[in-house]
């Protein structure tokens, strides 16, 4: 088994931030009414390629506590009336908000969406109230252009660890 390499990326200021413009036909609009059966179902659907599982043993006590507290926004891409991807940002005490969760659906990767809807989560974030940092972490198991998708938005890599891998 090889090891897994986390990837931690943050930025500290909005004017740091680099857009890309909006691809012809995509939308991304904040899932407003929590629901969280939504977003398991989102987890499931962008996560399942990833390997995403730190969730999926979840009871849905725990993911309606997790979905529908006041600190979550989940934010939903369409593309033609389908989910092509979302992400979730998790505004923390200390002015912090965490892109916690962001991804294309398998259907949509390849299409030039990745660099839009981190724009708009990026944007969101630091359209949130009393923002001070934007962080994320992504990992070798993520698609290979994730890392340099955060960086190209303006997102400058802190820390990397080493993990054992699943």
């Amino acid at each position: 088994m090889s090891a897994i390499k986390i990837f931690y990326l943050e930025m500290r200021s909005a004017k740091d931030f680099r857009a890309k413009e909006q691809p012809e036909n995509l939308q991304v609009i904040e899932f407003e009414i929590k629901e969280y059966r939504f977003n398991r179902y989102l987890y499931q659907l962008i996560g399942e390629t990833w390997s995403w599982t730190d969730k999926l043993s979840l009871s849905s006590e725990q993911w309606q506590d997790y979905a529908e507290n006041d600190n979550l926004r989940t934010y939903v891409a369409y593309h033609k009336g389908s989910i092509a991807g979302y992400y979730e940002l998790q505004q923390q005490s200390d002015g912090d908000v965490e892109i916690v969760y962001f991804g294309l659906a398998p259907k949509f990767l390849g299409m030039g969406f990745g660099g839009y809807l981190l724009s708009h989560a990026i944007k969101s974030a630091w359209s949130w109230e009393e923002t001070k940092r934007v962080w994320v972490h992504t990992c070798s198991l993520d698609h290979e252009s994730a890392l340099p998708n955060y960086q190209a938005r303006g997102m400058l890599l802190y820390k990397t660890e080493i993990a054992p891998s699943i």
